[in-house]
């Protein structure tokens, strides 16, 4: 069995390969990897290691959630639109003994109304910030806080 280490799990569902270009008034205009980049920066930091991965597949980030109760100290994870009706990965957040926090990008609360509950937030223990401009200081280090 692989040892914990500081290292935070940074997991981005579905089409936030296409940030910067995806409806920038809503998501903005940075890409993707620069925001990888400054979450390495922040976390290094805080004498952490993220492993930041990004998938359009909903098994794909269940397994990394898995993986994660063993390799990793929290999880990050902005779910997209997996947030709103997926149990089964919600199933998963909720077996990772963990802290976890959950980011989106956009005001939730300023779109339309089927983006307003996040059934994830149903599994615990949970750090949930609605609406994340900064990038990464402030989730990494809130998950900095309630680990060491």
């Amino acid at each position: 069995m692989p040892k914990k280490t500081h290292n935070i799990y940074i997991l981005n569902g579905p089409n936030l390969n296409l940030l910067g270009v995806r409806e920038p008034k809503i998501y903005g205009r940075v890409p993707l990897r620069e925001i990888q980049e400054r979450c390495e920066t922040v976390a290094s930091t805080l004498g952490l290691t993220c492993d930041f991965r990004q998938s359009n597949h909903e098994g794909e980030l269940i397994e990394w959630i898995h993986e994660a109760r063993e390799r990793s100290s929290g999880v990050i994870i902005n779910p997209t639109g997996y947030s709103f009706y997926s149990i089964v990965l919600l199933d998963a957040l909720k077996a990772v003994d963990l802290p976890i926090i959950e980011i989106h990008i956009s005001n939730i609360f300023r779109r339309e109304s089927y983006y307003h509950d996040s059934i994830m937030s149903f599994s615990g223990d949970w750090g949930y910030l609605r609406l994340w401009r900064d990038l990464g200081t402030k989730w990494l280090c809130t998950l900095w806080l309630s680990n060491f």
